[in-house]
């Protein structure tokens, strides 16, 4: 495909049209979870959005030309309190929460990256990253810890768009004695006895946050890459610190072009927080709604805007997913979507144009023939809808309902008694009885047929 990609660089915060180092080599990475607990659904959003970038640049640019970076954090001081806090190991906990994390990714249909990294698998690299950090002058030691030295980089808070005061003013600084200045942020701390540590020269210790990321996207997409992502809560300070730490350690003037951030979650208009009491976990949902409603409520605003999640939404969506199974036909091969459809995905991840793209190719699937259908079905496919055939989407509907299909057929014979003794009243009222515990009737040919709304 021809058609050019455009994004919105939070570097700069405009839209840039996508330019890639090398098109046979694209590199992304996104920040992945620090597994201290269960992924909730603003952890999902990212999930999805980056999903179906990966897949755009495939599109364009062939699947063996793009490299996705997704990595693990599994050790952090989250992680640390949250063990002490549920009283497990450290290694049970993060090995647990990563499980249930795939998981997560598998029930909305996610595709695996092409590299996760475990933070823990690379400390040595980490503490190479420092020795280059202090041998240039960027970072210095002091009582067991090392810092990075913020006054030296000059281009600090230019992702954010901030100066150094304005950042120290607005976000919550480590204060500690050891630093020179209360920005400055640590590449190496000491372990205490009962805490995870690694030899390094400052002593037994583990590293600091930001520096796992900056050694991660080195390793297999080297000093400078195409795209980062993450959340909008990442830009300050995580993104800030490890452009800092990456450049001066790299001694080049670019990290990665483009900075790609999604916007936040809301529930129901509010910030979903803990003291809200409104968190919600991914694995909350499970059986009891698809993992394509999910996918399918977490694209419906544009990636940069916030979503509120609320009922109204999903149920709207599952609305969405079961009217488009009426169009369902198995797709052996994925057929050539036309480029108009796809236009709204090149122009900086427009989901909401191209779901309305794909509701217009529903109704064309309607009126026209299988290949439309084709078309259609591979066109969900493509954003990772529609991944489950007919009877499987059927089966999870008659999971969720209320009533068995021997019910469901004994209500249909008492209707049937009652419309053939002119009881309209008992029918109807039969009919909404089912209506409520989801299941639709039809009546044609003189025969009732039925099926999960």
């Amino acid at each position: 495909m021809n058609k050019d990609i455009f994004l919105t660089n939070s570097l700069g915060n405009k839209k840039d049209k996508f330019l890639p180092i090398n098109p046979k080599k694209i590199g992304m990475y996104v920040c992945g979870p620090t597994v201290y607990d269960n992924p909730h659904i603003g952890n999902a959003r990212p999930l999805v959005v980056f999903d179906i970038l990966f897949k755009v640049l495939k599109c364009k640019y062939g699947n063996n030309s793009v490299s996705y970076v997704r990595n693990i954090t599994d050790i952090d001081d989250k992680i640390i309190t949250s063990s002490l806090e549920k009283k497990i190991s450290i290694d049970d906990l993060t090995k647990k929460i990563t499980n249930i994390f795939h998981e997560d990714c598998k029930y909305l249909n996610c595709e695996f990256p092409t590299h996760e990294p475990k933070a823990t698998e690379n400390i040595s690299l980490m503490v190479e990253m420092i020795n280059k950090l202090i041998k240039n002058k960027f970072a210095y030691e002091t009582n067991k810890h090392v810092y990075f030295e913020v006054n030296k980089f000059k281009d600090y808070g230019k992702l954010s768009n901030k100066n150094l005061d304005e950042l120290i003013a607005g976000a919550r600084v480590e204060v500690s004695e050891n630093k020179k200045n209360p920005a400055d942020f640590v590449l190496w701390k000491p372990s205490k006895e009962s805490e995870p540590s690694w030899e390094s020269p400052w002593g037994k210790g583990r590293p600091g946050w930001h520096l796992e990321c900056s050694v991660m996207s080195k390793k297999f997409l080297g000093d400078k890459f195409d795209i980062h992502g993450g959340g909008m809560d990442l830009i300050f300070p995580h993104h800030e610190n490890e452009i800092a730490q990456s450049r001066c350690a790299n001694q080049n003037e670019v990290f990665a072009n483009y900075w790609i951030h999604n916007g936040f979650i809301t529930i129901s208009s509010e910030k979903m927080s803990k003291s809200q009491g409104n968190i919600l976990k991914i694995s909350d949902f499970k059986n009891k709604i698809s993992g394509q409603v999910l996918r399918l409520a977490l694209i419906s605003a544009h990636y940069k805007q916030p979503l509120d999640w609320n009922e109204k939404l999903l149920s709207e969506c599952e609305k969405t997913i079961n009217k488009w199974y009426e169009a369902y036909i198995k797709v052996e091969k994925p057929v050539l979507i036309p480029n108009e459809y796809l236009d709204p995905l090149y122009d900086d991840l427009n989901t909401p144009g191209y779901i309305a793209n794909l509701h217009k190719l529903f109704e064309k699937s309607q009126k026209g023939s299988a290949k439309d259908k084709e078309i259609f079905v591979s066109a969900c496919n493509f954003i990772g809808l529609l991944n489950e055939n007919r009877s499987s989407w059927d089966k999870f509907k008659q999971g969720k309902s209320k009533i068995s299909e021997e019910e469901i057929k004994l209500k249909i014979n008492e209707r049937n008694k009652a419309r053939k003794n002119k009881d309209y009243k008992a029918a109807d009222k039969i009919r909404n009885e089912l209506l409520d515990k989801g299941v639709l009737i039809e009546d044609k040919d003189d025969k009732t047929q039925w099926k999960f709304k």
